[in-house]
């Protein structure tokens, strides 16, 4: 008798779209400090909508959260830039985020939801261990990239997204990393190790 593994699956969370984009997009937004440093604001409320929608967090994103128009969205984005503002250095420490969304949270009257960082310098299985954890209990994963060695990564380099999905293979452990109205699969262990020093991380979910 031959014994065959069971095959392994992608593990992907439901998202949005707006039109033909898949989630937000920082390109849309009207002004040049916005388009080039709000990716933390973008973040957080794609963060938003996903937990309204799926998580029933509803008070935390537009009403009309399930027919966004890109104009909708523009205008939810500048609601939450005074709580992740655009900035010199940008928001490049996950307190940073953290403070800032919790503070927006806090204003919307929701106290479910909470976060922990994930600081960056953790080992690749702790970064692996958190995303099957978050994406198994529903919840997307803000993720902070500074500096790369890779090329591969440039568009990531000091930069917000989420992760909403992942990945088990026999060589890789990949993530699905949102941006800029698309995703794309990236090896997690090449995307953790920067090569730097100084690193970004993850901000872990937690809905109580």
């Amino acid at each position: 008798m031959t014994l065959f593994a069971p095959k392994k699956m992608k593990h992907e969370l439901e998202h949005f779209t707006i039109g033909d984009s898949y989630g937000g997009n920082q390109d849309w937004f009207p002004t040049f400090m916005m388009r080039i440093g709000g990716c933390g604001a973008e973040t957080a409320c794609d963060s938003s909508v996903y937990f309204a929608l799926h998580r029933g967090l509803e008070t935390i994103a537009p009403e009309n959260a399930a027919t966004l128009t890109r104009r909708d969205y523009v205008r939810f984005a500048y609601k939450m830039k005074p709580y992740l503002s655009p900035r010199r250095t940008g928001i490049d420490r996950l307190d940073i985020y953290i403070d800032g969304y919790a503070a927006y949270l806090r204003d919307c009257g929701e106290t479910r939801l909470t976060m922990t960082p994930l600081d960056g310098t953790e080992p690749f299985d702790a970064a692996s261990a958190a995303i099957v954890q978050q994406i198994d209990q529903g919840c997307p994963v803000p993720t902070l990239i500074l500096n790369h060695r890779s090329k591969d990564f440039r568009d990531y380099v000091w930069h917000w997204f989420l992760i909403n999905g992942y990945d088990e293979t026999d060589d890789a452990f990949l993530v699905k990393a949102v941006t800029y109205s698309r995703y794309e699969w990236l090896d997690l262990r090449a995307l953790w190790d920067t090569g730097y020093e100084r690193r970004g991380g993850f901000v872990l979910y937690r809905v109580d």
